[in-house]
């Protein structure tokens, strides 16, 4: 099994009971502190067939992806981004899961976000993500979701919902 199967697979089983993220310590000014989080990058699997090669486009959208979702999670003052280390470069969403939340422990994350992207035809893609506990081990979000078209705006917008439900979730 490729390491990316392996990456949505291990997220599929982590699935279980959603744990409610203990509020952490006020703020002098009363205000949370932000959620330390570790924005791993998303795999990525094309299995749509189609004929023209499109893997450096999908690298960038991974990594545009990636690097916005980190972006907006920071900028809503509710995450601290952390990266965690594996060996001399940051760690990969298609590592082991338990090095993966071992490394985040390590790098202060309370959250891992791990997952990938699968495109299945020319106008379908589905994103499977999960926020674990890393203390817990647990996920505390487990979303799939489909989007449509394989442009900058559908990756966007899937990206901005990942987002969205990411900041339900901090108090």
């Amino acid at each position: 099994m490729c390491h990316a199967a392996r990456v949505l697979l291990a997220a599929h089983l982590l699935s279980g009971a959603a744990l409610a993220l203990a509020p952490p310590a006020a703020a002098a000014d009363g205000a949370p502190p932000p959620v330390p989080i570790a924005v791993l990058d998303l795999v990525y699997v094309d299995t749509s067939g189609e004929p023209r090669d499109q893997t450096q486009e999908h690298a960038a959208r991974v990594r545009r992806f990636s690097d916005t979702l980190r972006s907006d999670l920071e900028r809503s003052g509710r995450f601290r981004i952390v990266t965690p280390q594996c060996g001399p470069a940051p760690c990969m969403a298609d590592g082991e899961p338990s090095e993966l939340l071992a490394r985040a422990r390590e790098a202060g994350a309370k959250l891992v976000l791990i997952g990938g992207v699968h495109k299945q035809s020319t106008l379908i893609q589905w994103a499977k993500v999960q926020a674990v506990d890393v203390d817990a081990g647990r996920p505390v979000l487990d979303k799939l979701l489909t989007f449509r078209g394989d442009t900058d705006e559908a990756w966007g917008r899937a990206e901005a919902f990942v987002a969205r439900e990411l900041a339900a979730l901090a108090p």
